[in-house]
């Protein structure tokens, strides 16, 4: 466990948030799909992890000072009640798109699990390329150095990015130093929230897939 003198007492928080539910979540390979929007489950997720997000501030935390989202619509829908209740306005961070999938695209989650090569994507995805599409090394390089212009731009403070299930996923196994071959092992449900802490000692997972209260996120 690091030693709280080593941690700097101002680190740039990150709290990733992965949209909430559409109509074809869990059943489709939507990629960068353009007009795929929220359902009413989705929605109703959004507002409350907005509110989760803003409960933050009242229990000692640091307010998010930016809400960034990937360019598709069900992020951005998700990142508008977060900005609303920060009183932010959403910046757009292309950056944290969700990986091309390129010929998958559109693809029914049944018909791609009966592929050959679905067991390369779960257990070897570092040698894997979408045909016509991203590699997922090219997604996870991709994914960090958003983070890092984020982590830049905004050092010492708190930070909202909205973005999808891999990339989060991708940017996880990074900071914790694991394999990417390792990457689908971690869960990221719609509308969880993953923060990472970046310090001069690196970077710190702080919590994974969260779904209840954010009050007591801390550096330990």
């Amino acid at each position: 466990m690091a030693s709280r003198r080593n941690i700097p007492s101002r680190p740039t928080v990150l709290l990733l948030v992965r949209h909430g539910k559409t109509p074809t979540t869990g059943k489709v390979l939507p990629g960068r799909t353009p007009g795929l929007h929220l359902s009413g489950e989705g929605q109703d997720q959004a507002e409350a992890v907005a509110g989760r997000i803003a409960a933050m501030e009242a229990a000692g935390h640091t307010r998010p000072v930016a809400v960034y989202s990937s360019p598709l619509e069900r992020t951005t829908e998700t990142a508008r009640p977060i900005a609303r209740k920060l009183g932010v306005r959403v910046r757009t961070e292309r950056g944290l798109v969700e990986c091309d999938f390129g010929e998958w695209t559109g693809a029914r989650l049944k018909t791609l699990a009966a592929k050959p090569e679905w067991a390369q994507v779960q257990r070897c995805p570092s040698n894997f390329r979408f045909p016509g599409g991203e590699s997922f090394l090219e997604m996870q390089a991709r994914m960090s150095s958003a983070i890092t212009r984020l982590v830049r731009l905004h050092r010492g403070e708190t930070v909202v990015a909205v973005s999808h299930a891999d990339p989060i996923k991708a940017a996880l196994a990074s900071a914790a130093g694991t394999p990417l071959d390792l990457f689908q092992r971690l869960m990221v449900s719609p509308c969880s929230v993953s923060a990472l802490a970046y310090s001069d000692a690196g970077p710190f997972v702080l919590t994974v897939n969260s779904t209840a209260s954010l009050t007591e996120l801390a550096m330990a």
